[in-house]
């Protein structure tokens, strides 16, 4: 998948900021695709009649209002999720690292998918809130915001509802660390040249291009999942009805052909160019802001490096730096000041 690069002159706390306004804003402006994807795969009236109709229709039926339903919850689910993830990768990469501190491609990709399973394990019930919200008609809603959602859904269905179908999410990280291995196994043969000498343009193409395999190929386990997420009131799916996570591609396949598992993927493939596009445009521009804040950068509005700072010193080290440049000037003041008197 793509993902943005570390900076190790931003801290912690301002890498976190960063990636979680950045996820914010890039969902934000894609959620009508979200929507037309969830729709597609619950199984709602809106989207039996194409990728364009369903615009048409939500748009006539729910007004623009519908296009940006559950993304509040999708938005608040950003930033647990970045911090389990983040926090469980590095643990799970330090321990499979060798002597000199390199772990491979492949050890690399498996603890994403990992840190991606406890990700999602925190941050489930939050998915199946925006789920239900998104496959209702917002003008007749049952559910009205995120925390009513979750406390209607505990109530009357048990808590066990808000993780019910979280099984195909593990079993999805499978196939989509397959996607991401054999698209990153061949990078070198698709640009004839080492990763390393990657241009960002090259980086980015590659990091959706790995995106669109490893989504495609895990896409029925998604479908099945968001159709395990929104049950009728007589439990079974929207359009197919099922008794569990097998019965569910059973049916799905027996009643509406083996094709329907990828129902919405092409509101899915489109969107992934704008969403990682505006990830990493808005991830650059409130990196920039950081470094300005820092100190090194001489404007927020361009990557023009500070004359005579270490670009190599992290942030708590270039303040300690300039402290002690500071006492020292000072010091070296005071003295002249005493010579002169």
């Amino acid at each position: 998948m793509a993902s943005v690069q570390k900076d190790n002159r931003l801290t912690g706390s301002q890498s976190f900021m960063c990636v979680g306004f950045a996820g914010f804003f890039s969902k934000t402006v894609t959620s009508p695709l979200e929507v037309v994807k969830i729709k597609s795969q619950v199984g709602t009236f809106h989207c039996k009649r194409g990728f364009c109709q369903s615009f048409l229709l939500i748009y006539q039926n729910e007004g623009l209002r519908g296009f940006w339903k559950g993304n509040l919850a999708s938005c608040l689910r950003l930033f647990p999720y970045t911090a389990v993830h983040l926090t469980t990768y590095k643990k799970i990469v330090h321990l499979h690292m060798d002597e000199l501190g390199f772990i491979s491609q492949w050890r690399a990709i498996f603890a994403g998918g990992l840190a991606g399973i406890a990700a999602a394990l925190t941050t489930y019930p939050l998915e199946v809130v925006e789920t239900r919200l998104i496959a209702q008609n917002c003008r007749q809603p049952t559910y009205i915001g995120v925390v009513h959602t979750l406390s209607k859904i505990y109530r009357s269905e048990g808590l066990l509802a808000l993780y019910r179908g979280f099984s195909l999410t593990v079993l999805g990280a499978f196939p989509f660390s397959v996607g991401c291995y054999a698209v990153y196994m061949n990078l070198d043969k698709l640009w004839q040249e080492p990763p390393f000498r990657f241009t960002p343009l090259q980086n980015f193409i590659s990091g959706c291009l790995a995106a669109g395999v490893s989504q495609t190929l895990s896409y029925p386990f998604e479908t099945v999942k968001r159709k395990m997420q929104c049950p009728s009131p007589h439990f079974g799916g929207v359009d197919v009805h099922f008794s569990g996570m097998i019965d569910c591609f059973i049916q799905v396949v027996r009643n509406k052909g083996i094709l329907s598992l990828w129902t919405g993927l092409t509101a899915n493939t489109i969107k992934i160019v704008p969403c990682f596009g505006l990830l990493f445009t808005c991830f650059e521009m409130c990196k920039q802001v950081c470094l300005y804040r820092n100190g090194y950068i001489i404007s927020p509005l361009s990557y023009k490096l500070a004359p005579g700072v270490d670009q190599s010193l992290g942030p708590y080290e270039l303040q300690e730096v300039k402290r002690y440049l500071k006492n020292r000037n000072f010091g070296s003041g005071e003295s002249s000041f005493g010579n002169r008197w």
